[in-house]
């Protein structure tokens, strides 16, 4: 294939806006943010677990303190009942009777408020191991809230830089030999498209050409489209390339 050493030369500005494209598509579809905000997203349901599980022993807790509570509430009752029946009582056998069954409501009471203060104690312990995974959850969600911020600025510009490369390649394209274009998008399938032949030394692949390479771009004529033999990518010549 031949074409103009000016249309050679501009396939390097191609391929800069090519490699401005992949860069820029690869940033806008994974941010920078992307790695950290998948380790928080795994932190969170680790997190959400624990709270679950703490939240469970929590809210038993306070099912059994509601528990204790209310026959608390019926030990208060049964005996005010029975104080005012002693009161009343002019059987002293009825009253003995009494005496004694508020004999063993004093020492129930006295077991239930024991076990109603282990239990609060215990309640008091949960719920502060509950509130302190809330607030682990609340930090995620905040740094989540900032990083999915930050990444979609960071979208945003990437794909502001991918419309304009793509918009500038376009361009670029339109300016040059449709058949030339073809083949640099052949060869840029498996290779930088096209690289500066400088000082013998292709800086698609940065390989160094043998001497049997360079004489025989040396006779080629100045409009051959030579392809790197190392890489395949379009060789563009100049007065830099050491020929």
């Amino acid at each position: 294939m031949k074409a103009q050493p000016a249309h050679q030369r501009r396939l390097l500005d191609l391929a800069d806006l090519d490699a401005q494209i992949r860069q820029a598509d690869h940033a806008r579809r994974t941010p920078s943010q992307a790695g950290r905000v998948h380790e928080l997203v795994g932190r969170r349901q680790e997190l959400t677990q624990e709270l679950t599980s703490r939240q469970g022993v929590r809210d038993d807790l306070r099912t059994e303190l509601k528990r204790i509570e209310s026959d608390v509430a019926v030990v208060d009752a049964r005996r005010e009942r029975d104080l005012e029946r002693l009161n009343a009582a002019s059987n002293a056998k009825d009253a003995q009777g009494l005496e004694s069954e508020l004999a063993s409501l004093a020492r129930r009471k006295n077991d239930l408020e024991d076990a109603e203060l282990e239990v609060m104690d215990k309640l008091e312990q949960a719920e502060a191991g509950v509130a302190e995974i809330e607030a682990q959850v609340a930090e995620i969600n905040d740094e989540g809230a900032r990083l999915s911020s930050a990444g979609k600025a960071e979208v945003a510009e990437a794909t502001a830089r991918f419309e304009a490369a793509t918009r500038d390649r376009v361009a670029v394209a339109g300016e040059l030999p449709a058949e030339l274009v073809a083949f640099y998008d052949k060869v840029a399938t498996r290779s930088a498209g096209a690289a500066l032949l400088r000082r013998q030394t292709c800086e698609g692949c940065r390989m160094v050409l043998s001497g049997t390479d360079i004489s025989a771009l040396r006779q080629a004529a100045e409009d051959a489209v030579v392809t790197c033999p190392e890489c395949g990518c379009i060789l563009v010549r100049t007065e830099e390339s050491g020929l």
